[in-house]
């Protein structure tokens, strides 16, 4: 069976986002870039929700990418790549396919047949939608000292108790921290 990881930055009062979709105020510095990098390493399939697919598209492909993260960019985008979406759109950036219709059906069919492992990156919907199914194997927050006014929380709309189990963690010198947890066995998700 594959495993799914959510993986998503945090500001330290657990926001994954500002208002209006902002993710600035993350540091992604050079110790950052070579966790991205082992990180792709793995050779996993990203997911992806519509939105942070676009956001994603919109920078990993360009030359600006390329010479600020050169070895992250290409990663991403030699990266196979899922896009779940409601809405029917057409997907530019290589190496994508576009899974609409019962996303949380068909994401546990491929979950079931063998292949690659998959990783969610960002998509704070997708996430909590398959945080209430049961579906992802284990949460990797970067945490950012950082705290924002207002914002997006990361688990806003989930509908049951999430409880985790603490795996491990890292420390980058920018003082962001890298939290690793799994879900503790529930018999009640996925109802």
């Amino acid at each position: 069976m594959r495993r799914i990881v959510a993986y998503n930055f945090l500001t330290i009062n657990g926001f994954s986002k500002g208002p209006n979709e902002d993710t600035s105020w993350h540091r992604h510095g050079a110790e950052e870039a070579r966790y991205s990098e082992e990180m792709l390493m793995q050779d996993n399939i990203l997911l992806f929700g519509r939105k942070t697919y676009e956001h994603m598209a919109s920078f990993w492909p360009t030359p600006m990418a390329k010479e600020l993260f050169p070895k992250v960019a290409e990663g991403m985008n030699k990266a196979e790549k899922i896009v779940l979406s409601q809405e029917p759109f057409e997907a530019k950036w290589e190496n994508t396919q576009i899974v609409s219709g019962n996303i949380v059906e068909q994401v546990r069919r491929l979950k079931a047949s063998p292949g690659k492992d998959m990783a969610i990156l960002g998509s704070g919907t997708i996430i909590n939608l398959f945080t209430d199914y049961g579906l992802i194997d284990e949460y990797q927050f970067m945490i950012d000292p950082v705290a924002l006014p207002d914002g997006t929380p990361v688990f806003r709309g989930i509908k049951q108790k999430l409880d985790l189990q603490f795996t491990s963690s890292r420390i980058f010198e920018s003082g962001v921290v890298l939290l690793c947890y799994q879900p503790m066995k529930n018999p009640q998700k996925g109802k």
